[in-house]
């Protein structure tokens, strides 16, 4: 079977964005790469390659002008190339090593021997569910986690809304988390979730947000987009108990503001961290 492979070159907030719509639109896989010599640093200027993989009956200008049309960019120019089947298995293997998200933290590819077996490591291949550790809005929220949380000292129960591949949800257990529950609105995500879940030996409630059971939660966190997390802060409000925070990403710096605004009636709402153009707003429930 052939796959169509898509390549964009963007600025990086536009690629985190795109990335994110072009999944939406119906790509299989999504992949960023720093057109940069050294891929470890952004340089100022630097562009970011964007590489999707597409089934061989979808149409590439379509797929893309959709993605641009969710993203609100105009539609970027790309090249196109034939991917056999095989060859999408080892392209997509080569793009995605292991990632260190902070000193005892790392995500790795099933195919990967883990590069410190003595730091918490957490199994994950890329797919069709967002979320592999890869984008700067996940990392800053896996950062977070790693710092703030505890086991020795407390056992928080936590809600990762819009989980996507559950990469948030499985890192908490794996740092000690109590109870935890993950839901999304995307049935692909959920199952993506579950199965995850099972290779990383933790135990997770996976469910649709209809399905939730009431009650609320020490920790909530939510790696979605600006927008939709404005519209949701009701909801995110009710399930965060009083002294409880939120975390919430997927938001450019220059929305942050918009965003802690829209959470202050019910949160002590500010940006925690940022970087490359992207920040973390969150806070204690008032």
């Amino acid at each position: 079977m052939a796959w169509l492979s898509i390549t964009l070159e963007l600025d990086p907030a536009q690629a985190e964005t795109l990335s994110d719509a072009l999944l939406e639109a119906g790509a299989e896989s999504v992949s960023l790469e720093s057109t940069s010599n050294d891929p470890a640093t952004l340089e100022p200027g630097a562009r970011m390659r964007v590489v999707a993989l597409a089934r061989a009956a979808v149409d590439p200008g379509a797929l893309v002008a959709a993605a641009a049309a969710a993203a609100a960019i105009a539609p970027p120019g790309f090249a196109l190339a034939r991917v056999e089947e095989e060859d999408w298995v080892r392209r997509s293997q080569a793009q995605f090593g292991p990632i260190r998200i902070a000193e005892r933290l790392w995500i790795v590819p099933s195919w990967h021997v883990p590069p410190d077996p003595a730091s918490i490591v957490v199994r994950l291949d890329p797919g069709l569910a967002f979320g592999t550790g890869s984008h700067v809005s996940t990392r800053l929220v896996l950062q977070y986690l790693e710092r703030h949380l505890r086991p020795q000292t407390e056992r928080p129960r936590v809600l990762d809304y819009g989980c996507g591949s559950g990469i948030l949800a499985i890192v908490a257990a794996k740092l000690g988390a109590g109870e935890i529950t993950a839901t999304d609105i995307d049935p692909q995500a959920l199952a993506t979730t579950a199965a995850n879940a099972i290779d990383n030996a933790v135990v997770l409630k996976v469910a649709a947000p209809e399905s939730l059971l009431p009650g609320t939660f020490d920790l909530v966190l939510a790696n979605i987009l600006a927008g939709p997390l404005i519209e949701l802060e009701p909801l995110l409000a009710a399930r965060t108990r009083a002294g409880g925070r939120i975390v919430l990403s997927g938001i450019l710096e220059s929305q942050a503001a918009e965003v802690a605004a829209a959470y202050a009636k019910d949160f002590d709402a500010g940006v925690i961290s940022a970087a490359e153009g992207w920040a973390l707003v969150g806070g204690a429930r008032k």
